[in-house]
């Protein structure tokens, strides 16, 4: 006999896949381990995993001092209240607070990556998206260290005009982005916050640091939580350091450079060479000028430097990452490639 009332089975949903906790971190960091395992015991039984070792070491190698430096940049960052900081780089809207910015980003002796994560825990202090955007555009290369390198490879005069021209695209970039905000186009930074008029920042500032307690203890307490800080931007930095060396199995650096002369077709590959090879300052600073002295092509050369922070996916999704907006980070190349193609070329000329 059977039943008048018919109970339906609901079909069974699939169990989504959950992924562990800081698993693209986790996973990036233990390639790039075994990464060093081949290299430094010799395991080259196949060379494309030996070309791939070699350049994920030569690449961390290039990045390590700067991303420590880094890490405890932030772990100072997030001791100081956020109104100390917003303070002084200037009020959060006009040009004083992107000058500011500029010159943090000139001045700071990190390469861009390192710049990238003390970028986005300025961000996540209260810096406006302008000033984010001014401090990490000006900061590709113009570490102190890499402009002393650089003026050795092409000369003070070379090295001054690059300089320049590089904080004029920053803050050219970082007021279009204001004006962005202004309107609507863009988000506006969540974490903001408004200053009294009275505001003293650096007597502040001068304050916290005659209290505070420097020992062993406290600077390595910085340090740790500084790492902590930079988790979220440190796994894009390491996946791309392994997605850079994945590329440079495909393609050489000698292959792209023999092709870069200074024209409209080695400008367009030189900013299609930036976006694929460009990882950190220390290795983007002897391509460059190889693109000066050998290629003869000034404008390749600065595009080479410049074109890396705005088309690197690390520098993308770090953005995406801390924003929280894919329009901010895709804003990002539109906004800047544009400007550093046409100085490019009328350096060429």
């Amino acid at each position: 006999m059977s039943s008048c009332c018919h109970v339906e089975e609901k079909p069974s949903t699939p169990k989504k896949i959950k992924l562990p906790k800081d698993f693209l971190l986790k996973l990036s960091a233990i390639v790039i381990f075994i990464s060093f395992v081949f290299h430094y015991a010799g395991l080259a039984f196949y060379d494309p995993v030996t070309k791939f070792s070699e350049d994920v070491v030569e690449l961390m190698n290039s990045m390590w001092v700067g991303l420590i430096l880094a890490a405890f940049f932030v772990g100072i960052v997030d001791k100081v209240p956020r109104d100390i900081v917003i303070g002084i780089l200037g009020t959060r809207r006009g040009m004083t607070g992107l000058l500011r910015a500029t010159a943090a980003g000139l001045v700071l002796d990190l390469c861009n990556h390192g710049i990238l994560v003390v970028g986005m825990k300025l961000y996540e202090r209260g810096a406006s998206l302008g000033q984010t955007i001014a401090f990490l555009v000006a900061s590709p290369w113009n570490s102190f260290s890499m402009t002393l390198i650089l003026v050795s490879l092409i000369g003070l005069k070379q090295t001054l005009l690059f300089i320049f021209l590089s904080a004029v695209v920053a803050l050219t970039s970082g007021y279009i982005f204001e004006l962005l905000v202004q309107k609507g186009v863009l988000p506006d930074n969540e974490n903001a916050i408004d200053l009294p008029e009275n505001a003293h920042p650096w007597k502040e500032l001068a304050k916290l640091v005659s209290s505070s307690n420097i020992s062993i203890k406290s600077i390595s307490h910085i340090f740790v939580e500084g790492i902590k800080g930079s988790k979220s931007i440190l796994k894009w930095i390491l996946f791309g350091t392994l997605m850079a060396a994945t590329l440079r199995m495909f393609m050489t650096t000698e292959n792209f450079q023999t092709y870069l002369g200074p024209s409209l077709l080695g400008l367009a590959l030189t900013v299609i060479g930036a976006t694929i090879i460009e990882v950190c300052s220390e290795g983007s600073v002897p391509i460059a000028a190889d693109l000066v002295n050998l290629a003869k092509a000034p404008g390749n050369g600065f595009t080479f430097l410049m074109t890396g922070v705005s088309t690197d996916y690390t520098e993308i999704m770090a953005l995406k990452e801390t924003t929280g907006s894919w329009k901010i980070a895709l804003f990002l190349p539109i906004i800047t490639v544009p400007q550093v193609i046409l100085l490019g070329y009328l350096l060429n000329q």
